[in-house]
Formats: C-alpha cells, structure tokens, sequence
C-alpha cells in the first residue's frame, strides 16, 4: 500500500442505496495500516475504492449492468460522454429508455449504449435508486428533478484515467468466486446488500438474485476463509442482532448513519450499522 496524492474528481457516479459516501471517515479509520493488494467484491457505486484509489486492486460486482458500466468508462469514455449528452430530461423519454429491457431489441443494444442507458436512468430516476424486479428489469420511476447531472464529463474522465493507470481488475462473478485468488495480507473490504432491520426497509433489490439470510450466513464463511489464511477484511452490514451474533467471534464496531432510502419517511434517519473486522 502506498501513499500519494489522489486525484478528488475520482468519485462515485451513480448513486447508490447504501453507498458509502458519508461512512468514508469511519470505515477508514478501521483501516489496516499495511497490506498488499485490494478487494472489494461488491462494488456498488465504488466510494470506497474511488476514495482510497490503490495502484491494484480486484473489485467485482454480480450486478452486470454496473460491472458494464465501469468497463465502458475505462475502454470509451469519450463516445459515452457524446451518447449521454443526447438523453433528455422528460418523463415520456425516461419511461421509453427505462422500458428498453422490456423489449427483445434490449439485447441488441451495444454495451455503450446500455452503460449511458443506466447512467442516465439513475441520474433522473426518483431517489436515484438503482432497482431491478425479478424479471431483471429496471422499475424506478421518473424522479422530475429541474437539472439532474446526467454528464458529469470531469468525473467520467477521471475515473476513465484512474482505472487505465492503474491495475484495476474488474469482474462480474458471485463474490465467493470474486474472492478465489486472495492471499494473505491482502485486505479485502467487503460491503454486501445488508440485513434487513425490518420488514419494510428490505433493499436487495439492485440485482435479481437479492441477498437473505442463507446467502448473509454463506459469506460468513468466506470471511472465516479469509481469516483462515491470513487476509485482513473489514465488512459493513446493519447492526441487527443477527449479524452481531454471526460475527461475534470478530471485533465490531458500532456506527451511525443516515439512509435516505425508504419508502416509508418515518423508516429514514440515523441508523445503527456495524464495521466487522478481523485484525487490530
């Protein structure tokens, strides 16, 4: 791991249910001080990874639609900047290209094209909420925002030169498989869709597959494998009683966070999350 200066236009740009934005201080703080490579198997909107922006790392997504995304940002970034800047801003638009996976024509689509189809539709979406239904399709409504961003052209090609100077290995696998070629000493950050801490906030909607408690239970495992062979990790999750009995042989920490995302008002505000670590 080593220290130099980090380039500020390198951040998130989609926005993300559980993106870690506004937690960077606290799980940097739980940190290791030295390790060799980098993973993070679930990318997601990338804060983490954009904010610490190591020379190697690993990061991988089961969410193909984002994986694609960042692929076409790092091989072409300028046709995407051009394609993105053709969308328009208006409801009867938004619900013709959210539509598009509904279509047999979908899958005609090149990979550009759908990478400036998801920017765009997170951008204008309500909430910025990346959502799919079991059939895989996108189903956010039309967010009616005055002046959403939907080119950010100094991001884009910052993140495009950060991942083309760099040796960033980007996947789209199940995160067991993600995590097959790490060794010790390697520091993995892992953050999965959480545990619910009620019936109604449930949010593992950003791929079909979602994430309960069989698949909260097969990542422990992975984590136990980690340990196993001398990999440092550090895991974010809600702070139900469920995760904190599941990692209770592993030190938490407690910290607060805001979540926007609810679909009852009364269920947003602070909430009580858990960094999971398995070193000092």
């Amino acid at each position: 791991m080593e220290s130099r200066k980090k380039n500020k236009l390198v951040q998130p740009l989609l926005k993300w249910a559980g993106g870690k934005r506004q937690l960077l201080k606290e799980i940097k703080k739980c940190f290791p001080k030295k390790y060799s490579t980098y993973h993070e198997p679930f990318l997601g909107g990338g804060a983490v990874l954009f904010d610490i922006q190591p020379k190697k790392a690993f990061v991988n997504d089961v969410n193909s639609d984002v994986i694609n995304v960042y692929r076409v940002i790092k091989e072409d970034v300028n046709e995407l900047i051009e394609d993105l800047k053709t969308h328009k801003n208006e409801s009867d638009y938004y619900y013709k290209i959210r539509e598009l996976d509904r279509t047999s024509e979908f899958e005609d689509l090149s990979p550009l094209k759908k990478a400036s189809r998801i920017i765009y539709l997170n951008k204008t979406c309500y909430n910025g909420l990346f959502r799919v239904n079991s059939q895989n399709q996108f189903n956010v409504p039309f967010g009616k925002y005055k002046n959403p961003n939907i080119v950010n052209e100094f991001v884009l090609r910052a993140v495009s030169q950060y991942l083309n100077t760099n040796n960033i290995t980007i996947w789209n696998k199940d995160f067991e498989e993600a995590l097959q070629n790490v060794h010790k000493d390697d520091f993995v950050y892992i953050d999965p869709p959480y545990d619910p801490v009620s019936d109604s906030s449930s949010f593992t909607g950003y791929t079909l597959y979602g994430f309960d408690k069989n698949e909260q239970i097969r990542l422990k495992n992975v984590c136990d494998e980690l340990n196993r062979i001398g990999c440092k990790f550090l895991l974010s999750n809600s702070a139900t009683s469920f995760i904190r009995e599941l990692y209770k042989d592993y030190q938490i920490t407690i910290v607060g966070a805001s979540r926007a995302i609810n679909s009852v008002p009364s269920g947003r505000g602070k909430i009580e999350e858990v960094l999971v670590r398995n070193y000092e």
